[in-house]
């Protein structure tokens, strides 16, 4: 018998199923809220009832904070400043790491929160929490009366201010655990009565969709109920329930369960590579290794890598020396370590080869398994992301598509790669196959360049564009990456351009390929990133 139990057979991917789950430290009262400190590799969790704040690290778990206001769900903001739930006080906190303590939110409509309870911060800076009134109860909090008549889930916008309210005010009973799918394009929420979870579009504005059942059922004969949930890299989402730990995959589905040996409140990721699971479990502190990682948050990309360089040192070291910064993520690829700069003046954004024979299920190159990829990596999704940003930063945006005119003239039959091409009729001018993929085509202002060859350099105009422009900072996105993107990358690299890979927008056939391309041959000529980190790294700053 193994240790957990796979419903399916691929959470056997995400977990060795007879992985031991450690007890790191025993003998509180009631563990929630952990988080752990990318810079400083220790866990903060909180011991609500004996109103303590504690840390763990290799030396043993110590107390950091008492009282503490009988604090519940914590994160970090991209700065590490550490967002605190905090019962006793019915409040959202900010504490810096000076000390200085800020409210965030504490009253709606006039009258006090419940008790913020779990929370989440977005990439733009926006912060979401759920409000349920666990901390106006006995033990978990200060009894008191409640002054709202619901349990909501809100947001704090980046500038700050009051707190929005998301959802219709009676839709939940006990709103708790909240996490970002990997794309930040969706927010799951579950509620601790009804025994679900739901799943809400987010909209530009920050606010919520009209929302649906994601899961629902999530009961036993064992302890446990949906309280504390992340979402891994892969998009599966792992929440408390009966027994330990439940897993979804992203279309909804229970794929395994992970087996606590006491009730969990809550979970989060850390360790050296992101791949350790901390779970606050009743009166104990466990830990237990998997396969995958979270999907990453902004504070997960804070390092000390960069403190007193210029911006373009940093960019530089960040090519030149990526070994002493770089950071594993949770999928195994090695990027850049965050904190460069990237002077928007100077850059230019390639999309290349996202065109529906390439990347989509139905063309010409479907069977390769590169649409699958496609959708693993989020390419698409991510691109769009990228482009939108660059564009309201004023950077180029830059289309590279190969385009083969009818009957394939002028293509070399002198790679394997071109005779298929020629023999599967792939990316002819004016057919579906050769359009842009939805989601990725071009905008007023847009660049577009036409190829026949895997680099976007190579008998096109993209360097008369890029010298016109005045650009010498080049982010390339796309497909293949081990073909394309790796060919563009390295071309460009000798005509002496800074090259940029953000690896999240780029898609091959497998992982297996797309990891090894980044890992080791980008390695030596460009910067290897995300799409989140390019955002940063291109913002105004004063």
């Amino acid at each position: 018998m193994t240790t957990h139990v796979a419903v399916q057979p691929g959470f056997a991917d995400l977990i060795d199923l007879w992985a031991p789950v450690r007890q790191l430290g025993t003998g509180f009262e009631f563990c929630e809220g952990p988080i752990w400190h990318p810079q400083e590799q220790h866990l903060l969790f909180s011991d609500m009832p004996g109103d303590v704040r504690r840390r763990w690290d290799k030396n043993g778990v110590r107390e950091v904070r008492r009282p503490a206001n009988k604090c519940n769900g914590m994160t970090y903001e991209a700065a590490l400043d550490l967002i605190v739930c905090e019962h006793a006080t019915s409040s959202l906190i900010r504490e810096r790491p000076d000390g200085r303590r800020e409210v965030l939110a504490s009253h709606v409509e006039g009258m006090e929160l419940n008790s913020p309870n779990d929370v989440v911060v977005k990439s733009d800076g926006s912060i979401y929490f759920s409000d349920p009134w666990y901390g106006r109860m006995p033990v978990f909090g200060v009894e008191r009366p409640r002054q709202l008549g619901f349990q909501g889930v809100y947001r704090i916008s980046p500038e700050g201010g009051a707190p929005q309210l998301l959802v219709d005010r009676y839709l939940f009973d006990q709103p708790n655990g909240l996490c970002f799918c990997p794309s930040e394009d969706r927010l799951f929420v579950n509620d601790t009565v009804q025994h679900n979870i739901r799943v809400f579009d987010i909209l530009p504005d920050g606010r919520l969709g009209s929302g649906q059942i994601f899961a629902s059922g999530i009961v036993g004969t064992e302890p446990g109920v949906p309280d504390g949930m992340k979402c891994d890299a892969q998009g599966n989402i792992w929440v408390t329930g009966p027994g330990g730990v439940w897993v979804y995959s992203i279309r909804g589905e229970l794929i395994g369960k992970l087996r606590v040996p006491e009730l969990v409140g809550n979970l989060t990721w850390g360790g050296p590579d992101w791949r350790t699971l901390f779970l606050a479990a009743s009166h104990s502190l466990y830990a237990v290794e998997t396969k995958v990682g979270p999907r990453i948050e902004p504070y997960m990309k804070a390092s000390n890598a960069g403190a007193g360089t210029s911006s373009r040192d940093r960019a530089a070291a960040a090519r030149s020396d990526v070994d002493s910064a770089a950071t594993i993520s949770a999928n195994g690829v090695k990027k850049a370590a965050a904190g460069y700069r990237l002077d928007p003046s100077r850059c230019a954004l390639i999309i290349q080869d996202m065109q529906n024979d390439v990347v989509m299920e139905g063309g010409a190159f479907a069977s390769s398994g590169s649409p699958e990829h496609c959708r693993q990596q989020n390419a698409i999704a991510n691109g769009a992301r990228l482009a939108q940003a660059a564009r309201a930063r004023g950077i180029p945006v830059i289309h590279v598509w190969f385009i083969v005119e009818a009957g394939a003239p002028g293509v070399t039959m002198n790679a394997p790669l071109f005779e298929g091409l020629a023999d599967a009729k792939a990316l002819v001018r004016g057919t579906w196959g050769a359009a842009p993929v939805p989601g990725l085509e071009a905008q007023n202002g847009d660049h577009i360049v036409e190829k026949q060859r895997m680099s976007a350099w190579e008998g096109t105009r993209l360097e008369t564009v890029l010298k016109a422009l005045g650009r010498d900072i080049v982010v390339v996105t796309g497909a293949w990456t081990n073909m394309s993107i790796e060919h563009t990358a390295r071309t460009g690299a000798d005509k002496g351009y800074f090259m940029v890979v953000p690896e999240d927008a780029c898609s091959t056939m497998n992982a297996e390929w797309h990891t090894a391309s980044v890992n080791y041959a980008l390695q030596n000529v460009c910067v290897v990133t995300d799409v989140d980190a390019v955002i940063v790294a291109t913002e105004a700053r004063p």
